[in-house]
């Protein structure tokens, strides 16, 4: 039987933003509705896949069980929920080793990193629930699930539907400790030494960092990036920036650093990067961060930014209902 994943973030869309910039909230409820709307899309196909929903503490999967349509066969996956990222990771790899046609993921920017992590090259409909939402977009959820439900089935080929985006590998190397950390859309480098919070608000704080597409609709620096250099999600390759103070700077750009939060930012450099090609900074003191949220506290340490080709198969979603229609899949459905 063909299946399908769903993933829904409870924690996306509601962080420290919503108070500090214009963030709109994503409560509970409102996911839930979403996720239901894509298990009744799984109905659009005469013979629906069955759908395997990520368990969490919130109820939302509960929930959408419960509101499950009849001809959809839904069920949770089974394992310790720790309501934290980790449950994300494991949900992505068990859809990757079981071979779902499709993986529907409800979140952010953050949430969309934590699957890649973990998927594999199953085909990723991310929807956007989250703060920071660079990469997931703002499709209806009916029409997701329409979109996965003709991916899991085979009457379309993920093939002709489905680009690879990049992510931004981060090292840290100093006499103490090296780490790594992986980045979607954004690695940003921070001059503020703390987490805190984790949101990246203060434009005076950004030194600078690699995203791995670019264009002024964005948020975050990909939106800075964007302002002079496009990189559409399917390019090769990503945009490295240093930034400066703006009141000394030689150009200057105006972008959305956050939801609510537009900035002027002055630009030092502006280097375009091929496939593993590393951008470096050495910072005494900072924060990097990923996709617009402190990650890791540095001191002394050289950060390697570097853009590569291992991100998600992500699914263009109106192409693939197109495709759908032209195959005759969505005609003569009787239930």
């Amino acid at each position: 039987m063909s299946r399908v994943g769903l993933i829904v973030n409870p924690a996306a869309g509601r962080d420290v933003r919503r108070l500090t910039g214009g963030a709109t909230v994503v409560d509970s409820y409102a996911k839930r509705r979403v996720a239901e709307c894509v298990l009744d899309g799984l109905t659009a196909v005469a013979d629906p896949p069955a759908a395997r929903l990520m368990p969490d503490r919130s109820g939302i999967a509960d929930h959408v069980l419960e509101a499950s349509p009849s001809v959809v066969d839904a069920r949770p996956l089974e394992f310790p929920v720790e309501n934290s990222p980790a449950d994300t990771r494991r949900a992505a790899a068990h859809f990757r080793d079981e071979g779902v046609g499709a993986v529907v993921v409800l979140g952010g920017d953050g949430t969309t990193r934590d699957v890649a992590t973990a998927i594999g090259d199953v085909p990723v409909i991310a929807v956007s629930t989250g703060t920071n939402n660079v990469v997931p977009t703002s499709v209806e959820g009916t029409v997701a699930g329409v979109a996965a439900a003709l991916l899991a089935t085979g009457a379309v080929s993920a093939a002709d539907v489905t680009t690879r985006h990049g992510t931004v590998d981060v090292r840290t190397t100093s006499p103490d400790d090296d780490r790594s950390l992986t980045a979607l859309a954004a690695s940003e480098v921070s001059a503020r030494s703390f987490i805190g919070t984790r949101a990246l608000l203060e434009p005076a704080d950004l030194v600078g960092g690699v995203v791995s597409r670019a264009h002024p609709a964005d948020i975050g620096l990909a939106a800075v990036a964007g302002a002079v250099e496009r990189v559409a999600p399917d390019d090769p390759g990503g945009v490295g920036l240093r930034l400066t103070d703006p009141e000394t700077a030689a150009k200057t750009v105006r972008a959305v650093l956050a939801p609510g939060v537009t900035a002027t930012l002055g630009i030092e450099a502006v280097e375009r990067l091929e496939w593993n090609e590393p951008f470096t900074f050495e910072i005494s003191d900072g924060v990097v961060g990923a996709d617009g949220e402190r990650e890791l506290e540095v001191t002394d340490t050289t950060v390697e930014l570097t853009p590569v080709p291992e991100g998600p198969r992500l699914v263009d979603v109106e192409a693939t209902l197109a495709a759908g229609a032209r195959a005759g899949a969505l005609e003569d459905v009787e239930q």
